[in-house]
């Protein structure tokens, strides 16, 4: 097992290995050993000449000091590997954890905002935090300043898991050093980058990748019109996952976001209740302070059966401009004539496929996907 966990870290941290390309190669060649073997082969029919895979002093040293940080290794497959995580086609092939990794198997919300948070945003998300730890719910987020963090503070007692965009060893911002330290004893520290990595920009929608991953639910309390935590709702909607947002005032820019989610036909949060409501989990009747006297529903509402959400077509939309752009350089006007549909339609999900790190702007009005 030991072995076999060596191979699969050389694996994914060998050159031009992702996640989906490591879960094709050992699909096809039956184990990591295997596909590391076969490696330099598919990287010369491929076109790339003295291809060697991850040496073995590299993960070892990898591994030397993930026991030194008190981090233990998860490979995709592992009984104790999150399992909702586990569905993503470019799930994580290893992930390092610092804390209890039992938290990574119960029931998950994520909770994601804004960095620069109104007080009224901060004191939302630790009541949010606190009942839905009530609920039985552990609340994950990204360590970030201002929403990310008060979730996580409120949520110590009831289980929380930060992802980190770094290696797990590495706190980012330094100012949430002491909250870092706090989960790694009373939570639980994930992140699927190497030990030691600095986190860089490109890091940063992968680990929210891996936020909506562990989750059954994205709540959004205070996001700008464009923000990483709409980033994290974008992942969620097209992982199938419930995305939920709390109102705000129209004149409050941290608000457009999660009053453009609502728009969209995101799930309003009024507070735990509606969040655990649309879970379908079984809740008391009183959060602390937070009293929920709607009777309780025993079957669905009457009604018509809602139509899709504009929001699943946003993710049908992202899906079809990724599928016509390549590593080549494609004119932005091109690609709006074979989507054969306006300009204002397109343009706005350009932007914000082009933040999510999907795609690159080149001169002169040309796109491509990035690699």
């Amino acid at each position: 097992m030991a072995r076999d966990a060596l191979e699969r870290l050389r694996l994914i941290r060998s050159r031009r290995v992702g996640a989906v390309t490591f879960h094709r190669l050992v699909e096809e060649h039956g184990s990591a050993a295997a596909a590391l073997s076969a490696l330099p082969e598919v990287a010369r029919a491929a076109g790339v000449q003295d291809y060697s895979p991850c040496p073995v002093e590299v993960a070892e040293h990898e591994m030397r000091q993930a026991r030194i940080a008190g981090a233990t290794m998860l490979c995709h497959g592992d009984a104790a590997y999150p399992p909702l995580l586990a569905q993503l086609p470019d799930a994580p092939p290893v992930l390092w954890a610092r804390g209890d990794a039992a938290l990574l198997s119960r029931p998950m919300v994520a909770m994601v905002g804004a960095r620069n948070a109104s007080s009224l945003g901060l004191r939302m998300a630790k009541r949010l935090a606190v009942t839905l730890g009530e609920g039985g719910q552990v609340v994950a987020s990204g360590l970030a300043r201002g929403i990310d963090a008060e979730a996580h503070l409120a949520a110590l007692d009831g289980g929380t898991v930060a992802v980190m965009a770094g290696g797990v060893d590495v706190v980012y911002p330094e100012e949430n050093a002491h909250l870092a330290a706090a989960i790694a004893e009373r939570g639980c520290l994930v992140s699927e980058q190497p030990m030691g990595l600095q986190p860089q920009a490109r890091h940063f929608p992968q680990r929210n990748r891996v936020v909506a991953g562990l989750s059954r639910a994205v709540v959004v309390v205070e996001a700008a019109a464009r923000s990483g935590s709409l980033i994290t709702a974008r992942e969620a909607l097209e992982l199938g996952r419930e995305v939920m947002a709390v109102p705000g005032h129209p004149f409050d820019a941290r608000a457009a976001g999660c009053n453009m989610l609502i728009r969209d036909g995101a799930t309003l949060v009024r507070g735990a209740a509606d969040v655990l409501e649309a879970l379908g989990v079984q809740q008391q009747r009183n959060f602390g302070d937070e009293v929920d006297a709607r009777p309780p529903l025993a079957r669905p509402l009457p009604g018509p059966v809602p139509v899709a959400r504009p929001l699943s077509q946003l993710a049908e939309l992202h899906g079809q401009i990724l599928a016509r752009l390549g590593p080549s350089p494609m004119a932005e006007d091109q690609l709006i004539r074979d989507l054969a549909l306006p300009a204002a339609q397109v343009a706005p999900e350009l932007v914000a496929l082009e933040l999510d790190g999907a795609i690159t702007r080149q001169a002169g009005g040309l796109l491509a996907r990035s690699v």
